[in-house]
């Protein structure tokens, strides 16, 4: 069996990622940057109690878009397509939101036992291990290392 060797990347491909990381964490930073006033704002000004509408089009339509992630991540996973690692961060990320909104929202009411047991024994646990996957493929990966040069 014969070993494939990837080529070295080009400098121009090297400045390219280069800039594009450069943007894309400037982005990032003044994003949550700018996110610490409004959630100061939102702290002070939101009201404690709020009577919505749509209340069931909200959660199953959050639950629809939950049950898509978790089929992206097992056929692309029984595919064995690299998207997989984006579709299961994503449904870790959704996992640990709808276990956050499902216990907030229930905080008072008899409901939050249930709550926070479905978030601790089922959502929570379902993230982590997809999560811990992840970052076990991301160790696996092969990622292009020009010699003498470092992407920064």
């Amino acid at each position: 069996m014969s070993e494939t060797r990837a080529e070295a990347p080009s400098p121009q491909l090297l400045e390219h990622i280069r800039r594009q990381r450069r943007h894309t964490l400037e982005l990032l930073t003044v994003c949550a940057v700018g996110l610490v006033p409004w959630t100061i704002l939102l702290a002070f000004t939101l009201p404690s109690g709020y009577t919505v509408r749509q209340w069931r089009t909200t959660w199953v339509g959050f639950d629809v878009l939950l049950l898509l992630a978790m089929a992206a991540t097992a056929l692309l996973g029984w595919r064995r397509h690299r998207g997989v690692v984006v579709a299961a961060v994503s449904t870790g990320a959704l996992l640990v939101c709808d276990a956050w909104f499902d216990v907030s929202l229930a905080l008072g009411t008899p409901e939050v036992w249930w709550s926070a047991a479905l978030a601790v024994c089922v959502e929570l646990p379902l993230a982590g291990f997809l999560i811990h996957r992840v970052l076990g493929m991301l160790k696996l990966a092969q990622w292009p290392i020009a010699p003498q040069e470092r992407v920064r």
